[in-house]
């Protein structure tokens, strides 16, 4: 069960103009459950997007990749987006490639558009054969069903190992214009920035130039997707895409424009909330943790440091047991590459109680009182290092047995 995540209302997953959602139920990997998926875009529409940095990168983000480079270059816009679950054509070669496109060509035939206006993309198990037969097949149901209400269902059709489905929904007037934003996102495991065994799909009304959306989806992702850890493992197939679908009447031509920045602010809020939806799910998690590093010399140390900390087995395991074995942490800020990091001055807190003080343990720290936050279902671990101004925060979640037996019963 996800950590204080209440599953999502379908009827509060508002519809976006501009994008039709279909699903199919294709048996790509288990029979009866949705595990394919197609979103139709008005041809206004434009489509950015990160991908993960895995050089191991799967065949659906390298086709999708060069998909979006053809549109920067003048080629034809993107159609539509479509998505498989249960296997992640990765570590596939030339023949994963070869089925990816022939999966996108059979779309856009249904379509009626070009195959290199299709972007693909999987989830699921590596090294393995991508079953384009059954895609193919499931496309035409996929396809017929196509409505602009079918948020949830598309939240449910892209889920691997999560417990429940991730959507959610914002409307917000920018400059008096109502923009609707919905989006979904995957992932339980194999979570760590640059990006995750994550999806995510966030689509709003406004109409954004292609280069402004590419600022703002790596501007959205930087301080949202790419802030989450569960297990330190960076996966083949991340991809966290924007649709600016351009049927609604805002239009956004300048990054420097108050119009963007109130935009940005809204698309960034839901992909925060998209990005910890995937943390309070993460494989067999109890506890939610939000890491803040402070004071730093610049970003790229507090985000090491934070990192370190949510990243170190020690301190996840000792936050699942609820045990105030704090000196772990300290050890992962120590070794965490900071090497003119003046400890003496340091201070760490957890949520409202002063553990470290001065680079040893604060005089007034009682255990007991470490140990009644640990309990927590939610906790806050805050550390300042008297260097500068600079701020990071990263989510991450513990570490449980249950992370152990769902990782390894995964292709059971």
């Amino acid at each position: 069960m996800a950590v204080n995540s209440p599953i999502p209302v379908a009827a509060d997953l508002k519809p976006v103009a501009g994008i039709e959602i279909g699903f199919a139920e294709a048996g790509i990997k288990k029979p009866n459950r949705k595990d394919l998926l197609v979103l139709r875009l008005a041809p206004g529409a434009t489509v950015s997007g990160v991908f993960t940095l895995n050089r191991f990168c799967a065949a659906p983000v390298q086709i999708s990749k060069a998909n979006l480079a053809a549109v920067n270059a003048g080629g034809q816009p993107i159609r539509a987006l479509m998505v498989n679950t249960g296997n992640a054509n990765a570590g596939t070669g030339e023949e994963g490639l070869a089925r990816a496109q022939q999966s996108c060509a059979a779309l856009a035939e249904l379509l009626g558009c070009g195959a290199g206006q299709i972007l693909p993309f999987s989830t699921g198990v590596i090294l393995e054969p991508l079953p384009v037969e059954r895609i193919v097949a499931g496309l035409p149901a996929a396809v017929a069903n196509l409505t602009a209400d079918n948020w949830f269902n598309a939240a449910e059709a892209i889920m691997t190992t999560d417990t429940q489905p991730k959507a959610g929904s914002r409307t917000v007037d920018i400059a008096g214009h109502k923009v609707t934003l919905t989006g979904i996102s995957k992932g339980a495991g194999m979570i760590k920035p640059n990006m995750a065994t994550m999806l995510g799909f966030l689509a709003f009304d406004a109409k954004v130039a292609q280069p402004v959306l590419d600022v703002l989806v790596k501007q959205a992702a930087d301080q949202s997707f790419n802030c989450i850890t569960i297990d330190g493992d960076t996966s083949t197939n991340d991809s966290f895409m924007l649709v600016a679908t351009g049927a609604g009447t805002l239009e956004v031509n300048s990054v420097d424009s108050p119009e963007f920045k109130a935009l940005a602010a809204a698309v960034t809020e839901l992909s925060v909330f998209l990005a910890q939806a995937i943390i309070r799910d993460g494989e067999g998690a109890t506890k939610f943790m939000t890491i803040t590093v402070e004071d730093g010399k610049n970003m790229e140390e507090c985000r090491k440091i934070a990192y370190s900390i949510a990243h170190s087995p020690l301190v996840k395991t000792a936050f699942f047991a609820s045990d105030p074995n704090l000196g772990r942490i300290l050890a992962a800020i120590g070794y965490a590459g900071v090497d003119d990091l003046d400890v003496s001055k340091l201070n760490l807190y957890l949520d409202d109680v002063w553990v470290a003080k001065n680079g040893g343990r604060n005089p007034d720290y009682k255990e007991e009182d470490g140990q009644r936050v640990m309990k927590q279902s939610e906790i806050g671990v805050r550390v300042k290092l008297a260097r500068g101004e600079a701020k990071a925060t990263v989510y991450t979640c513990d570490l449980s047995h249950d992370y152990v037996s769902i990782n390894a019963d995964y292709r059971s």
